[in-house]
């Protein structure tokens, strides 16, 4: 099953990082967040990926297409460009088969998940869709499972977001009783990790945003929802990058259920 995966935004509020790279490339405990959204979803063996890719393209190409000299030893003629490279010493290597597709500057994200259409093929009965900057511990088989019981065209995950401000806890007499850090709140909010099938397609238009599309389809009864209730965090400001850094080098960063 092929994952569609959106990396074509510009991520203005992330301007620190993204003035210089696309926000799925940012680094996460020195791999890029795609890479870890990328792990998730092989560790339960899909590893087909369609990158619907716009600002900054070249960033993340040039990653993949350079992925033998970043993990090997390598031995370079500057005169001939001849290479050798001593893939015996070679660091582990993921398993990846990449789709990288230009789908526009300015373009929507319902038009760049049109424009990766014409490679999903017709033996594919269904594919995924997620965003380039969310991670979770979603157990993608008992999303799989549901969306075939459910029989609609989509599924969407919905998470419980984080408040991006400490709350503060009213007590009696106009007295604060305590202030709680940024809490989970308990309302739904769509955190990517889609499954469909092709007839998808007919619900978005390329002038549009993905949730435009979602909407008809709710419309038409045609989308369920998939309750994740543990662990998801996306990235939208460079506080978040380092928050999910610091998450990442405590050793147990939840999202991590590759071996």
């Amino acid at each position: 099953m092929k994952t569609i995966i959106l990396c074509g935004g510009v991520g203005t509020r992330l301007k620190e990082e993204t003035e210089f790279r696309p926000k799925p490339m940012v680094f996460v405990g020195g791999k890029p967040l795609l890479w870890h959204i990328m792990k998730i979803y092989s560790s339960f063996g899909f590893n087909e990926f369609i990158l619907a890719l716009g600002y900054k393209s070249d960033y993340i190409k040039d990653y993949f297409l350079n992925q033998k000299a970043f993990t090997a030893d390598f031995t370079l003629s500057t005169k001939t460009h001849q290479t050798k490279y001593y893939l015996e010493n070679r660091a582990e290597v993921d398993n990846f088969k990449v789709t990288f597709v230009d789908t526009g500057m300015e373009t929507l994200t319902a038009g760049r998940i049109l424009r990766c259409r014409k490679y999903i093929s017709e033996r594919d009965k269904y594919f995924m869709i997620t965003y380039g900057d969310g991670v979770a511990n979603i157990d993608l088989d008992q999303l799989i499972k549901f969306h075939k019981k459910q029989k609609s065209i989509a599924t969407i995950t919905i998470v419980h977001p984080r408040t991006k401000y400490g709350l503060v806890q009213v007590g009696k007499n106009n007295l604060v009783s305590g202030f709680v850090e940024k809490p989970v709140l308990s309302d739904w909010v769509n955190g990517g990790f889609v499954i469909a099938d092709k007839r998808v397609f007919e619900y978005f238009k390329d002038n549009e945003m993905d949730f435009d599309g979602f909407r008809r389809l709710a419309k038409h009864k045609q989308l369920s929802y998939y309750k994740h209730e543990g662990f998801w965090f996306a990235i939208d400001t460079y506080k978040e990058l380092e928050d999910l850094n610091k998450i990442w080098a405590s050793g147990h960063p939840p999202w991590k259920i590759w071996k």
